[in-house]
């Protein structure tokens, strides 16, 4: 049985709750070769999430080498932060997105061990959103190389409510 979250961030709904933290849902620019996600039944496949803010990717390199563990966790929120505005694009509105599963992918060195860390990160950012909808399964793996040389890559799978 799952422990009960506390509440950090005040606020009556997720919208609130996302301007309490500062954030905003960014618009999601398209590409020819995939779309943002994909609806199969009730379940929503997001496309893989990196850490762009306004067009520009955040970061580059690999953790444990270039890139340090709060540098990588802050990137892997941003990585979320885009993953909701997908999901909001697949449900409609942000009251309605409830996460299921996240991947999260680190680029890192063979000896870093401290992915579930980094993607601890993005799993607070959406618990914190969210509340109960927020809280999902979750996979965090190492990987020698990511998109664009970016240190981190969110995958999600959503469900609407």
């Amino acid at each position: 049985m799952s422990q009960p979250l506390p509440q950090t961030v005040k606020g009556d709904s997720a919208s609130e709750r996302l301007q309490a933290l500062g954030l905003k849902l960014p618009v999601l620019a398209g590409t020819t070769y995939l779309v943002p996600h994909r609806t199969v039944g009730s379940t929503i496949h997001l496309s893989g999430q990196l850490p762009f803010k306004d067009g520009e990717l955040l970061g580059q390199g690999v953790v444990g080498r270039d890139v340090e563990l709060e540098t990588a966790q802050e990137l892997a929120r941003h990585a979320a932060l885009n993953a909701l505005a997908a999901a909001v694009q697949a449900v409609g509105d942000l009251e309605r997105v409830r996460i299921v599963q996240m991947l999260v992918f680190v680029a890192s060195t063979p000896d870093f061990g401290e992915q579930s860390k980094v993607a601890n990160a993005a799993s607070e950012l959406l618990i914190e959103v969210l509340g109960e909808n927020g809280r999902h399964a979750r996979t965090a793996i190492g990987v020698a190389g990511l998109p664009l040389n970016t240190p981190v890559e969110i995958q999600v799978v959503c469900t609407a409510v």
